[in-house]
């Protein structure tokens, strides 16, 4: 029982030093044997896995057919507009718009989207527990998300 107790304690400390180092906005560490090594500074990017992720089912309906599907989409704060799959709006037959330019697609770590550039968005009805609201989504390659709900 006093091992488990101990390891316990060893885990809690590791947890409450990496919660200090991420509310103090670290994002680079110096790795003990580089200190030991004679001081020389190494750089070690850490990339932070989310925590938890915000998945809703929401209903989209499409505008012109008035025809309704059921939807999972990620909820995603630091996204910066509205996103649809581009398997999930041909599987669903939603009526895609084409944008008079293309737009550029950056992934979170500043590479080009393996998809290519947005070239239409769809225009739908979102309905998410009694609220309606109408939005136009871009459409390009989410892999395996259908939607992402950001900010617009």
């Amino acid at each position: 029982m006093q091992r488990k107790r101990g390891t316990e304690r060893r885990a809690s400390k590791r947890l409450e030093k990496r919660n200090k180092r991420e509310e103090s906005g670290a994002r680079s560490e110096e790795p003990e044997s580089a200190a030991r090594e004679g001081g020389s500074r190494k750089e070690v990017r850490r990339t932070f896995k989310m925590l938890r992720e915000v998945w809703l089912n929401i209903g989209v309906e499409k505008i012109d057919m008035h025809e309704g599907v059921m939807i999972k989409a990620l909820l995603d704060s630091g996204t910066t507009g509205m996103f649809m799959n581009k398997q999930t709006a041909a599987r669903h037959g939603f009526k895609l718009q084409k944008l008079e330019r293309p737009l550029v697609v950056r992934n979170v770590d500043g590479t080009n989207n393996s998809g290519g550039a947005i070239t239409h968005q769809v225009e739908c009805n979102v309905f998410y527990k009694g609220h309606m609201e109408r939005m136009r989504m871009d459409v390009c390659d989410l892999g395996k998300t259908e939607v992402i709900l950001g900010m617009p």
